[in-house]
């Protein structure tokens, strides 16, 4: 079950998860494992750094407070899932699918997720730093309230894809495609790399002005008083 976010005109509106846990049952402890199947638990405040679970599947479960310190979770599925004030440096869900989840209030460094398939995703609120996104899939996701410092949507679809009330630091859209991308929300946009690739996204005329120092500078115009 999903909703859409309210779009602007002409702007398709992200479809935002609705996530409605069952009653969970607690993790009885014990380290991930490769390919396990997760149902219904409850991760509450648990060490999962260093662990290995590539290639799991989390369906209907809570991680809250989760240590996810090189946590390796490579091709994981996590489906209609809340994850809660988690952290980590160097978590791997490169090529993972994250469907119908909600991540609130994370603080996470150089999480890994090239190649993976984003949807109907919110993240809302934290600060991630270094977020890698290279060729993979978003469709349906919320950005809000949260800080991304220079994120890297290098090679990437983004569509229906919302920034609200959050940070955008450094991005790097290279090589990006972006269809219906609502960029107006963002508290501070600034854009490193593929500014080019901006056709699809809106963005706002005060917006526009920040960015034209760089987009002068980009397309080799000189600004004289």
């Amino acid at each position: 079950m999903a909703r859409r976010a309210v779009g602007g005109t002409g702007v398709k509106g992200a479809r935002r998860p609705e996530v409605r846990l069952p009653v969970l049952e607690p993790h009885g402890g014990g380290e991930l494992e490769p390919d396990g199947d997760y149902d219904g638990l409850d991760f509450r405040d648990a060490d999962l750094s260093g662990q290995d679970g590539s290639g799991a599947r989390f369906m209907d479960c809570a991680l809250t407070g989760c240590a996810l310190d090189e946590t390796r979770l490579r091709h994981a599925r996590v489906l209609d899932s809340a994850f809660t004030g988690v952290r980590g440096v160097g978590t791997d869900l490169a090529e993972a699918t994250l469907r119908d989840v909600e991540l609130s209030d994370a603080r996470l460094g150089g999480p890994q997720l090239h190649g993976a398939v984003l949807e109907r995703v919110l993240i809302r609120g934290g600060k991630i730093d270094y977020l890698n996104l290279r060729t993979a899939r978003l469709r349906d996701v919320v950005f809000e309230g949260c800080v991304l410092v220079e994120p890297d949507f290098g090679g990437a679809r983004l569509e229906r894809v919302e920034f609200l009330d959050c940070a955008l630091k450094g991005a790097d859209f290279h090589a990006a495609t972006l269809t219906d991308v609502d960029l107006r929300g963002a508290a501070t946009l600034e854009i490193s790399r593929g500014l080019d690739r901006l056709s699809g996204a809106v963005i706002s005329p005060a917006q526009l002005l920040d960015l034209a120092p760089v987009l002068a500078a980009q397309w080799g115009i000189r600004v004289e008083g």
